[in-house]
C-alpha cells in the first residue's frame, strides 16, 4: 500500500491532467474528508497507509473532481462566516465574495442592528442565516423563488438551530408583506450569453441562480423598482452583483430615487457591492 503523501501527489498529477484549478489544495480536502480529520492534521499523518475501503471512496470523489464536480458539493458542506451550510446541486455555492458582503453588514449596522431584515432569492440560506446568527434580535425573512433551494434552506435552518426565521417562497416581491430595515440580495446577474463560456464548475450551479438576462442586470431593474414599497423611510437595500455592474446599478438605483448609494470593493478590490437608501418620494 502507498503511503498516504505517494496518495496525495498521484491525486494532484491526476486532478491537474484534468484541468482542475489548485489541484493539490483539492485533493487534501478529499483527503481530509474521507479520513475524518482537519487538512493540516495530514502533514502529520503523511507516512501512513490507507486501508483499501478509504481509498476506494477517494478514488470516487477524485474522479468526480476530475470530471467538474464542484469540492463543496463533494465535501457535502462549506464554511460560511463560521457557520457550517450544506452546498448541494439546489442552490448557487456560498461564495467568499457573499461572505465579504455579509462581514460588511454586520460591521456597518454595529450595535445597532435592523429590526427586520429580508434575504431575497436565498438560495442556500447564507446571508439570511449568517445575519441572523450575528442579529439574534432581528427578525429575518428568507425568500426564493426556486422550491428545491428553499428545501435546502430549511435544512440548514434547522440544523442551525434558528427556527425563528421565516421562510417563504416568493418571485422577488409577490408574495412579500410589510416592510424591512434592511433587504439584502445575490440575485442572478450573469448575462445569458456569457453562461455557456462559464466554468464547467460554475455551470454545475441552477441555472435559474445565474442567468441574469441579455446584460446580466434584469432581475436586479426588477428588485430595485419593487424594493421601495418594503423599505421604511430608513431602510437600505444591499445588493452584490457582477464584476463590471457596480457603478451601472448604483446609477440605475439613482435613478429610481435610491439615495446615499455607493458602491463598495470586495477583498479582491473588485467594485461588485451596492449600498442604497430608500427613495424620499416613498
Amino acid at each position: 500500500m502507498k503511503p498516504l503523501l505517494d496518495t496525495l501527489r498521484a491525486g494532484t498529477g491526476y486532478l491537474e491532467k484534468h484541468g482542475v484549478e489548485e489541484a493539490r489544495l483539492n485533493m487534501e480536502h478529499l483527503l481530509a474528508h474521507v479520513l475524518g480529520c482537519r487538512r493540516l492534521d495530514l502533514y502529520l499523518r503523511f507516512g501512513e497507509a490507507l486501508h483499501e475501503t478509504d481509498l476506494e471512496k477517494l478514488r470516487g470523489l477524485t474522479k468526480r473532481r476530475a470530471e467538474g464536480e464542484p469540492l463543496q458539493h463533494l465535501l457535502g458542506t462549506v464554511d460560511f462566516l463560521g457557520l457550517e451550510l450544506v452546498s448541494d446541486h439546489r442552490a448557487l455555492i456560498p461564495r467568499p465574495e457573499t461572505e465579504y458582503l455579509c462581514d460588511l453588514l454586520i460591521k456597518r449596522y454595529g450595535k445597532a442592528p435592523p429590526a427586520r431584515v429580508l434575504d431575497m432569492a436565498t438560495g442556500s440560506g447564507c446571508i439570511g442565516l449568517s445575519l441572523a446568527t450575528a442579529w439574534p434580535e432581528s427578525q429575518v425573512v428568507l425568500a426564493d423563488i426556486s422550491e428545491e433551494a428553499l428545501d435546502l434552506t430549511r435544512l440548514n435552518t434547522e440544523r442551525l438551530g434558528l427556527t425563528r426565521v421565516q421562510i417563504l417562497r416568493s418571485d422577488l416581491f409577490e408574495k412579500i408583506t410589510g416592510s424591512f430595515d434592511l433587504i439584502v440580495t445575490n440575485l442572478p446577474y450573469i448575462p445569458c450569453g456569457e453562461i455557456p463560456a462559464l466554468s464547467r464548475e460554475v455551470q454545475r450551479d441552477p441555472i435559474l441562480a445565474l442567468d441574469g438576462g441579455p446584460d446580466g442586470l434584469d432581475i436586479v431593474r426588477r428588485f430595485l423598482t419593487d424594493a421601495p414599497a418594503h423599505l421604511p423611510p430608513s431602510g437600505w437595500v444591499a445588493l452584490e452583483v457582477g464584476h463590471d455592474q457596480g457603478h451601472a446599478t448604483a446609477e440605475h438605483a439613482q435613478s429610481l430615487g435610491f439615495h446615499q448609494a455607493e458602491v463598495r470593493a470586495d477583498l479582491a478590490g473588485i467594485e461588485r457591492f451596492v449600498f442604497a437608501k430608500r427613495p424620499l418620494s416613498e
